[in-house]
């Protein structure tokens, strides 16, 4: 199952990266991802806290996967056959002033139909749109690209 958003935000993909990338002030903006505890280096264990838009909150401890400044925020976890789940932030240059946030999600195994995964997509679409409103009140700028 995938989970696939996506927003435009009017700034290039380094204005992004650096407040996507500072998970320490997600308390500040962040809506669903609330507070990502650990070192963003690959292979290390994060703890993320999570708060549903239905008034679920969970935490999961997955590891970093992929830390490409300007273009990719990847982590995952899971027993591989079990339930596993691979959750990418990928920017995409629309212009120099316009860039593309994919933000997505894969979850694969056997208990996924057990998994409580209705409320996750509007969750990513309200951290989507906190993050345009970051980007813009901190660099100012268009709303829209």
């Amino acid at each position: 199952m995938a989970i696939n958003t996506v927003i435009d935000i009017p700034a290039s993909p380094e204005v992004i990266w650096d407040i996507l990338a500072d998970t320490d002030a997600y308390p500040e903006w962040n809506p669903y991802h609330v507070r990502v505890e650990g070192e963003m280096e690959i292979g290390e264990k994060l703890v993320v806290h999570i708060e549903k838009p239905n008034g679920t909150a969970l935490s999961v401890s997955p590891h970093l996967m992929e830390y490409a400044r300007g273009t990719s925020l990847v982590w995952g976890g899971g027993p591989t056959g079990i339930f596993r789940g691979v959750h990418r932030f990928d920017l995409e240059v629309l212009s120099p002033t316009c860039t593309r946030l994919h933000h997505t999600e894969v979850f694969s195994g056997l208990f996924i139909s057990f998994a409580e995964l209705d409320a996750i997509e509007p969750g990513y679409e309200l951290m989507n749109e906190a993050l345009r409103e970051r980007v813009t009140a901190l660099h100012g700028g268009a709303a829209r690209c």
